[in-house]
């Protein structure tokens, strides 16, 4: 493996270890300043990103430090001063439904991409995730949770309990996200990543 793919392999891991542990500067130090952050409950520039992630780690009605990221090994595109990486992802939540302890894991595929600055630093300048399914079961076996198959109408099946989740949040929950039951739009997506990487228009 080459010495930049260990750096931007770094560099994600930093990123995300820095969301979980709440290390807020080194997760921002990860961004460019015009970097760009599109997943389930957000879209802005990265250093937005953060400080959203800060204020619902903290919030009465946020994550409240309850979500984690399980990463697996990410794979690496360079070409010159660009990279493409693409990371298999579980989130896990821990929460409590009606007196209920369950466990929701989403499972998506973020992808990254990542410039080396003036300074030869490589920094991320945008964060995607691609959405691939999600369960939510109860933490002690046996027990019943009270969610009812109308609470997931409409819901689509990538991300569904996800969205329930987000909703009972007071988030409105996106319809568009990249998802594998929408396979021409992830392709789209991965066509206009390899467009990217190779610094065509």
């Amino acid at each position: 493996m080459s010495d930049d793919a260990t750096e931007v392999i770094q560099l994600i891991l930093r990123e995300r270890q820095g969301r979980d542990r709440g290390w807020w500067d080194q997760m921002r130090g990860a961004y460019a300043e015009d970097s760009v952050v599109d997943m389930s409950w957000f879209h802005g520039t990265g250093y937005e990103f953060v400080d959203r992630s800060r204020f619902m780690s903290r919030s009465a009605n946020g994550w409240n430090g309850h979500s984690v990221h399980r990463i697996a090994v990410p794979t690496v595109h360079l070409r010159g001063d660009r990279a493409w990486a693409e990371v298999p992802v579980t989130i896990e939540f821990r929460i409590t439904i009606d007196g209920v302890e369950a466990d929701l894991a989403s499972y998506c595929r973020n992808q990254y991409r990542a410039a080396r600055d003036t300074r030869g630093v490589w920094q991320i300048t945008r964060l995607t995730s691609i959405y691939e399914r999600d369960t939510l079961q109860p933490v002690l076996p046996g027990a019943t949770l009270p969610v009812a198959a109308a609470d997931l109408a409409g819901m689509r099946p990538s991300y569904r309990y996800l969205a329930w989740y987000q909703a009972g949040l007071g988030l409105t929950p996106r319809t568009d996200l990249l998802g594998d039951d929408q396979p021409a739009a992830v392709a789209h997506q991965y066509e206009a990543e390899r467009t990217w990487l190779a610094g065509r228009p």
